[in-house]
Formats: C-alpha cells, structure tokens, sequence
C-alpha cells in the first residue's frame, strides 16, 4: 500500500489489530505506485516522448498489467502507468515462471527484488548485480 504517511501508518494499525501476520511501514524514499507520484508521473511521459523506443527482442512483461508487451507504444504507456499504479510483482514473476523462466536478475542497488523472486518463483535462481564487481563476477562465472 502507497499513499500520505499517516494514512498509511493507520492502515499498518488497522491490518495488525485484525490478525495480519505482517503489516509494517517500509523505509522508501516517495510514496511510489499511487497518485501522489503523478508529477513524476508526467515528468516520465515527457522524458520517454523524447526518445525513440524500438520493439524488444523479446517481449517486456509489464508489471502494471502481469504480461508481456511488445509494441512500443504500450511499452512507454505501461512505464508511465508504473509510476502511479498497481505493481502486481508476484503474478508477473508467476507468469515468467510458467512462460519457462528460470534464472531472474536484479540489476541496480540493493537486492529485495532477488529475495521476493527466491520466495515466489520456487527452483528458479535469481541474482543481484549492483556494483562493477558484480558483474565481472558473472563474466567469471561466478554468479
């Protein structure tokens, strides 16, 4: 859940007082994926109308929508729609999973997404490549 701190503080109140196993506040930086993030939001459609984007190679599963895209107008509308909607993670890494995905990386700082996938995609292997050394590690093959 996204939204105004306090708001959010009473709904992590509301969810423990009715037996939620677990309800906390998470530390972020913006309330992301809700409407008080529309004027970045707006920023993104801007930035993207200026840059051509080509069709994938393979098809990009947006996690607004937990399936794959391939157009590239869809592409920069469902990159914007992230910003202020609904990130349905967990049914967009069943669908890899079922399309026959096995390895998920994580590419840029930190690594819950790494943990998350560990917990969703049940066999599958998923890595966290943040710094340089991570990288030359994989080259290595050592990731």
């Amino acid at each position: 859940m996204s939204g105004e701190k306090a708001a959010v503080e009473r709904a992590v109140e509301v969810a423990k007082a009715r037996g939620a196993k677990r309800a906390m506040m998470l530390p972020v930086s913006a309330p992301f994926h809700c409407s008080l993030m529309q004027p970045a939001a707006d920023a993104m459609a801007e930035a993207l109308a200026k840059i051509p984007v080509k069709p994938p190679v393979v098809p990009l599963v947006a996690n607004v929508l937990a399936r794959p895209i391939t157009e590239p107008a869809d592409i920069v509308r469902y990159l914007v729609d992230q910003v202020t909607g609904t990130v349905r993670w967990r049914e967009s890494i069943l669908f890899m999973v079922q399309a026959g995905v096995t390895s998920f990386y994580e590419i840029g700082a930190g690594r819950v997404l790494t943990g998350l996938i560990k917990r969703i995609a049940d066999g599958a292997t998923a890595s966290s490549i943040g710094t340089p050394e991570d990288i030359t590690g994989f080259k290595a093959g050592r990731g």
